[in-house]
């Protein structure tokens, strides 16, 4: 097990740098940089930008030195915890991302939770209940979770919400009240009112995959001899269903759970666009269009570390939960 975790965190280590420089190369592709757009900028407003001035402002952005030493100062500086100052905002980026990370980080795991209970219920019950009438239900609503993009689906249930009941409730997260006041039990019962709709939306997709994931895979155990034979022992239905073929059934999922981060990381991104969420989404979207390397490198580091660590967390779960499954 010890062998395990350290080859397992040493190829972790190892794809966040590969990820690091593949952002940061990234980042880096469209022609000009920050300045040019700073110096555009600074023009059309009528004030006049000289060689001297743009060098001066150069110099202190740090966009005089060579990409390599960029890099080094900048994953540097990551590594201690210091992600830099933003050009854009002209703010440290721990201050810009740190309220929007908390609230990505609840809104995911939430998402994560709520998608994978829903799924395992979902799909046990369409299982148990093969070509009745339900599992074709649950099936048509499954087919229609995965081709719906989530973006779509936030958009109809804006313009259902402002067309047909003439509100725009389903923006942000918090009431107008509490958008800017200080965290308390009023503002999280607050936030439990406005993040169900969120959930449901960025997590269809997950929802409707991992419930034919687990469909299919409890009636492939179900149709297995071990359980025949616990049947014909005269074991009850519900202890070989909770105690033989739901512990085997599960495993497909809990794989899929750790792949199923960055589905929710893209979707939060273009749902929070539609949806004005106070999430990282917008921020990084805004980052990357204004070139903002910063900011855009310490948002596409924190994804990876959320992305890499999730699927740690899930080849733990799995070892754990089938004890077949080798720690090599």
């Amino acid at each position: 097990m010890g062998k395990f975790l350290i080859n397992r965190l040493l190829q972790m280590l190892f794809t966040l740098w590969v990820i690091s420089v593949v952002s940061f190369v990234a980042i880096q592709l469209p022609p000009g940089d920050f300045l040019d757009r700073k110096i555009e900028q600074l023009e059309q407003r009528g004030t006049a930008v000289n060689k001297e001035m743009a060098d001066r402002l150069r110099r202190y952005y740090g966009l005089d030195r060579t990409y390599p030493e960029q890099y080094l100062l900048w994953i540097f500086r990551f590594v201690q915890g210091d992600f830099g100052r933003s050009f854009l905002h002209e703010r440290p980026v721990t201050e810009l991302i740190s309220n929007r990370l908390s609230l990505t980080l609840i809104l995911g795991i939430s998402i994560l939770i709520s998608s994978w209970l829903l799924a395992l219920i979902l799909g046990t019950y369409a299982a148990l209940r093969k070509y009745s009438l339900s599992d074709h239900i649950l099936t048509t609503l499954a087919f229609f979770g995965l081709a719906t993009p989530n973006f779509l689906l936030a958009l109809i249930a804006l313009v259902i919400s402002v067309y047909y009941f003439d509100t725009g409730s389903v923006t942000g997260l918090f009431s107008p009240e509490f958008q800017d006041a200080p965290w308390s039990i009023a503002k999280v019962f607050d936030l439990a009112q406005h993040i169900w709709l969120p959930i449901l939306i960025i997590g269809a997709s997950g929802i409707a995959g991992l419930m034919r994931i687990m469909r299919g895979s409890l009636l492939e155990v179900l149709g297995q001899e071990f359980i025949l034979a616990a049947r014909a022992r005269g074991l009850s239905q519900k202890r070989v269903l909770f105690k033989h073929a739901l512990k085997l059934a599960i495993n497909p999922m809990i794989t899929i759970a750790g792949l199923q981060i960055p589905e929710i990381i893209a979707g939060e991104i273009l749902v929070a666009v539609v949806l004005n969420l106070p999430t990282t989404g917008p921020l990084f979207l805004e980052a990357l269009r204004h070139q903002d390397m910063y900011l855009a490198g310490a948002l596409l580091m924190i994804m990876a570390l959320m992305l890499v660590v999730g699927n740690f967390i899930a080849d733990l779960m799995l070892a754990w939960s089938d004890p077949r499954i080798s720690y090599s």
